[in-house]
């Protein structure tokens, strides 16, 4: 159906959605659109964008741009039909604004009044949704979006509950990238048995649980909450790993004094750069620090509230460039030895974890409120778009606290090099 409130709100919408931007020539929305009253307008085969009430358009009125779009979207108030990802695909510009209101002219300004007042939209402000964080929350090392239940994650994440990306180079599923994964970080540490271990990031346990298990190695797990230690606990005693897997919370003083004889940190929503110099204290001389981690372009950036900082991780957790991370690692004395970059890797990862999310919907909605399943599903999405088109990286820095004679460690300089340990 054409006629109705969806014609009416297609000039409004492409100046919300395209700004100053948008194609001069053509002008349209590139997004299909399906009113409250059920008419539609948009391309045919367009994703589809469902605006179920007219709170959806006053929150886009009041901020033209990610944060109206996602706040309409997590209430409920809008609603993706088809690919999420080429939904999010179609107006990446608006999702790349963050609370940046889009550039309108005075004429455009007007105009939007107008039609907004026909339609019945115009009034003050809505709260944001309850998932969204107060303004100008700081986060505090570990206070990250583990809002949810382990069986929330074991849907999304798969059976192994594996938080980190997989590698798919001859993966045939998610659950087989993300064994390989396992045993390549596991090539890389050098590891002998007895080995001790910290796991810097140890989410639901599958990285710690594999090293103890299947290594000899004796992990002491960080978690971020007390529902990931609970669970890994419970896990490493299932599998007959009481003594060989430790599980602490959010805090490098909680490890000890050391020495370790590896230190891994992977995936961390939170820059590690901070924690390298207490990393450097803990490794024994030739142990070795393997740390994946999300980077971001190079060049300035202007530290403002997104979608991520609103409803993932708090303020305070914004990503560095790889440079500043590998000097911060090099700064405390650490030897690098390789970088690797994981970010096609990690951006399919992100798909199969958003194709488990759909799946199991309904379980999942259920498990943790269906505004905590949209941010989720919303977030999985736009970081796999984001890794894509290579706003976002994901790398892995290896390197080696070296002896005090200079050297890297007997593993690398008496013929018995891990395979591996040069790249991922």
């Amino acid at each position: 159906m054409q006629d109705g409130v969806a014609s009416r709100l297609a000039p409004l919408l492409t100046k919300i959605m395209l700004g100053d931007e948008r194609d001069a020539a053509a002008g349209e929305l590139p997004i299909r659109v399906q009113a409250w009253d059920g008419s539609v307008v948009g391309p045919a085969g367009a994703p589809a964008f469902v605006i179920r009430h007219r709170r959806a358009l006053r929150r886009l009125l009041w901020k033209p741009g990610e944060m109206g779009l996602v706040r309409a979207y997590v209430a409920g108030e809008l609603d993706i039909e088809g690919d999420v990802f080429a939904a999010l695909g179609a107006v990446q510009r608006v999702m790349r604004s963050g609370d940046e209101p889009i550039r309108l002219s005075s004429d455009d300004k007007r105009e939007i009044v107008r039609t907004a007042v026909m339609l019945g939209a115009v009034g003050p402000e809505p709260k944001p949704p309850p998932e969204e964080f107060p303004p100008g929350r700081r986060g505090e090392r570990g206070s990250g979006p583990l809002q949810e239940s382990a069986g929330f994650f074991a849907r999304m994440l798969g059976p192994g509950m594996a938080h980190a990306g997989g590698l798919w180079d001859e993966a045939v599923d998610l659950d087989d990238a993300q064994r390989t994964a396992l045993e390549s970080v596991t090539r890389r540490l050098g590891l002998f048995q007895g080995a001790r271990v910290l796991d810097l990031n140890a989410g639901w346990g599958a990285l710690a649980c594999h090293l103890a298990e299947y290594h000899g190695a004796r992990v002491v797990a960080l978690t971020r909450n007390a529902e990931q230690a609970a669970h890994l606990e419970e896990r490493a005693a299932a599998a007959g790993l009481d003594g060989r897997v430790t599980v602490h919370g959010w805090d490098l003083d909680a490890a000890g004094g050391g020495p370790f004889d590896a230190v891994v940190g992977l995936s961390a929503a939170e820059p590690l750069d901070h924690a390298v110099p207490r990393v450097y204290e803990l490794l024994a001389p030739g142990g070795r620090l393997v740390l994946q981690q999300p980077v971001r372009r190079p060049g300035p950036h202007r530290v403002r509230r997104t979608f991520t900082t609103s409803y993932m991780f708090p303020e305070g957790g914004e990503l560095v460039p790889l440079g500043e991370l590998v000097g911060a690692v090099e700064d405390t004395g650490l030897e690098v030895r390789g970088v690797g970059a994981l970010r096609e890797h990690h951006a399919r990862t992100l798909r199969a974890w958003a194709a488990n999310l759909e799946r199991h919907w309904a379980e999942c909605a259920g498990l943790a409120g269906d505004g905590r399943a949209r941010v989720w599903l919303l977030y999985l999405a736009a970081s796999a778009l984001a890794c894509e088109s290579g706003r976002v990286g994901v790398h892995e820095i290896r390197a080696i606290r070296r002896d005090r004679d200079g050297r890297a460690g007997t593993t690398l300089v008496e013929g018995r090099a891990v395979p591996g340990f040069a790249a991922p």
